[in-house]
């Protein structure tokens, strides 16, 4: 029986435990290292097939771009699996814009597994991973599926089995653009690379990952090399970050935008509530659980 739509597609952000610029390509693209874990915080994607081959996008929520990344991920399969089908994409977007937490990466990767399903193409996931890299640097993460260590400019995977903890996470008024952030002058592109035992050796004595190993990542192992510019650019980033540390302990940024996180446990409970009510104006926020992989992990062998 052909599909005709899939409904309440979940897209979940990401949270960067730790960010390294390491280098840079000739072509301009930046060599980082990070370890991605994905979050309950997420946007809902409902697809509907057209017969006709157009591709249009319906905003349940915040409006969008005019051609954002889900759609032109879209675009790419259709052209690439030579399909004349089309589809309805209707986003219900909560992940705010300029967050770091990877939404619009996270609608496209969604995008493409639902479509990959709903077209009837059967792709595997490597032919996603291929299609995804020429999306964006984080496509390729959310079609793997799993929490990683990544590499590279966002395409080299290595999967982590990370164990189940709570986020806080705080988003200021302000937003950044990912190309602000880069361009600024106080951005440290050489950093010393880490390799994956190091990382988790940091973890745990015993190389897999406990609570207490994640309290030393989150809090000791690494940083985010972008965090310095873009406290510079936007003095909220270190405003949302003292704001998480007097609650929490800790706090980091995660990506390139102004979201900050703070590590909040590994219990069946968080080790504080997140005061909704203490945001300053404009601020968005909310206590988040990791997840052990992304909801649609499972479709695409």
């Amino acid at each position: 029986m052909t599909l005709r739509a899939l409904y309440d597609l979940a897209a979940p952000a990401k949270l960067n435990l730790f960010l390294h610029v390491v280098g840079r390509r000739a072509d301009g693209y930046h060599l980082l290292q990070s370890a991605f874990v994905l979050i309950d915080w997420a946007d809902t994607l409902h697809l509907e097939v057209r017969a006709d081959g157009r591709l249009q996008r319906h905003d349940l929520a915040a409006a969008l771009p005019a051609d954002d990344l889900c759609l032109r991920a879209a675009r790419a399969l259709q052209q690439a699996a030579g399909c004349a089908l089309g589809a309805d994409i209707s986003i219900d977007k909560q992940l705010p814009w300029g967050a770091g937490l990877g939404g619009g990466s996270s609608d496209a990767a969604t995008t493409l597994l639902g479509l990959n399903r709903l077209w009837g193409l059967r792709w595997p996931r490597q032919r996603l991973l291929e299609l995804a890299a020429t999306l964006g640097a984080d496509v390729p993460f959310f079609v793997g599926g799993r929490n990683a260590f990544v590499e590279g400019i966002g395409e080299r995977l290595t999967p982590l089995a990370l164990p189940r903890a709570w986020y806080a996470v705080a988003k200021p008024a302000a937003s950044l653009a990912t190309a602000a952030i880069f361009a600024c002058p106080l951005l440290k592109r050489d950093g010393a690379a880490a390799i994956l035992a190091g990382f988790l050796a940091d973890a745990s004595p015993a190389g897999a990952p406990s609570g207490d190993g994640l309290d030393r990542i989150v809090q000791g192992f690494g940083r985010n090399d972008l965090q310095p510019a873009a406290e510079q650019l936007c003095d909220e980033v270190a405003q949302a970050a003292a704001w998480l540390q007097a609650r929490y302990g800790n706090s980091r940024m995660t990506g390139s935008g102004s979201a900050v996180f703070a590590r909040a446990g590994t219990g069946d409970q968080p080790v504080a509530t997140f005061p909704a009510a203490s945001l300053p104006p404009g601020w968005v926020g909310r206590m988040c659980r990791s997840l052990d992989q992304h909801p649609l992990a499972d479709w695409a062998g």
